[in-house]
This record gives structure tokens, C-alpha cells and sequence, in this order.
């Protein structure tokens, strides 16, 4: 592997799960799509991609073609590879079909999850607060995705947690840099530490209204783009 340049995205550390050189490289280039450092439109070759993220171009391309099957880029002959674009009918179609999902599976959760597993949730809350309050982006969507994923994981429907996990790539966050220079961004972040405590206290009333206006907020930042 050829050495990172300095300033250069670094892979996503894999938290003790072990994980294909391929795989890493695919969840760098998607948080990247994530956070918008890789715009919808564009076409990014493979070589430009590995010299970005100082890796070879052989992974890049493997994950490139993963990130094809996913819906998030479409393969360009002899030129590479193109961000797919999201239209708003698009974007508010995938808030509609989350809102249906989550919602009433976290609203379930302030009944049934174990007090335990969701505490367990408070560190990457945390540090989606901290992201946001340092305008780290790939950091952000990171921490953003294990908080919700491993919220819906305790509802113990596999095939619950990877519709929502696909809805979220497919969508993207798009706008946050904007939120974070309009200083918007930490608002949104502190819902997370916010629906925790409305968990913990099996308020149902008050989680519905949290996870309503975070997934408008979620909204909002797509269309602030």
C-alpha cells in the first residue's frame, strides 16, 4: 500500500470487526459521498480517487463497483466513475418511507429496550455532538450511522436496520457544509442525546416528537443544498 499523503482522507478505523482491505476502502469512499466531498455529477477516475486517498487504484475501483451495485455512483466506460444525482421527489420519498420505519420502531424501543444497551449509545451520541461542534464531517456521518443503526439493531430486525442503512446512503446528508457555517449543524446533533434521555425515561410521548423533528431536520439539510 503506497504511503498516505499528508491531509489525506484516512480509512475508517473497523472498531475490532474485521474487514477486507477492499471493504475499508469502499466505507471511506462512501462516508466521503456521505459528507458531500464527492459531489453528484462529478466523475472521478479510479487513479484520482487512490492518489486522494493515498491508497492503490486497483481496491478503489473493487469499491467503486461495490458502491455501483448500491445505487450511489454509476460506472462511466474509460472515464471512470459518476456521483449519482438525488432528485427532491427522491429525498422526500426516502424521508417518507424513514419516518414510517423509525419512528414508530423507536417510539417501541422507550418500551422495550434495555436500559443497559441503550446507555451504550451515549459515546457515539457524544461524538456526533463533538463532530458537529468541530465541523468534522466524515467524523459526523460516521458517528451519525452507528448511533441510528445501533438504535434500530435493539428493535432485534436485521432486515429493518439494512433498509434504513440503505435509505441513508442512497439519500446522503446533503448541505452540511452549509449547516455547519451557518452554525445549524450542532442543534441537530444534540437530538441524539436528547432522544437517549427521552428513551431512558420511557417517555413515548416525548420520543415520537424528538424523532419527528430530527428526521425534518434531516430534511433540512438535504434541501439546504
Amino acid at each position: 500500500m503506497p504511503a498516505q499523503p499528508a491531509g489525506a482522507p484516512s480509512l475508517p478505523s473497523l472498531g475490532g470487526k474485521k474487514r477486507s482491505y477492499r471493504e475499508r476502502v469502499a466505507d471511506a469512499l462512501r462516508a466521503a459521498l456521505i459528507a458531500g466531498e464527492l459531489l453528484p455529477g462529478e466523475v472521478y477516475s479510479a487513479p484520482t480517487l487512490a492518489a486522494r486517498f493515498g491508497v492503490s487504484a486497483t481496491p478503489v475501483r473493487e469499491a467503486m463497483l461495490d458502491l455501483a451495485k448500491e445505487g450511489l455512483v454509476d460506472t462511466m466506460p474509460n472515464k471512470g466513475f459518476r456521483v449519482t444525482e438525488v432528485s427532491e421527489k427522491q429525498l422526500d420519498e426516502y424521508k417518507h418511507i424513514r419516518a414510517l420505519i423509525e419512528i414508530p420502531t423507536v417510539v417501541e424501543l422507550a418500551r422495550t429496550a434495555d436500559p443497559v444497551s441503550l446507555e451504550a449509545l451515549r459515546p457515539a451520541a457524544r461524538e456526533i455532538v463533538q463532530a458537529a461542534a468541530a465541523g468534522d464531517l466524515i467524523a459526523y456521518v460516521e458517528a451519525d450511522t452507528r448511533f441510528h443503526l445501533g438504535l434500530l439493531a435493539l428493535a432485534g430486525n436485521t432486515h429493518l436496520v439494512e433498509v434504513v442503512g440503505d435509505l441513508r446512503g442512497r439519500s446522503r446528508l446533503y448541505g452540511l457544509t452549509a449547516l455547519v457555517k451557518a452554525g445549524r449543524l450542532l442543534a441537530s446533533a444534540e437530538e441524539h442525546l436528547e432522544l437517549l434521555d427521552a428513551l431512558l425515561a420511557r417517555d413515548e410521548h416525548a420520543v415520537r416528537e424528538v424523532m419527528t423533528r430530527h428526521l425534518g431536520h434531516v430534511r433540512g439539510l438535504w434541501a439546504a443544498q
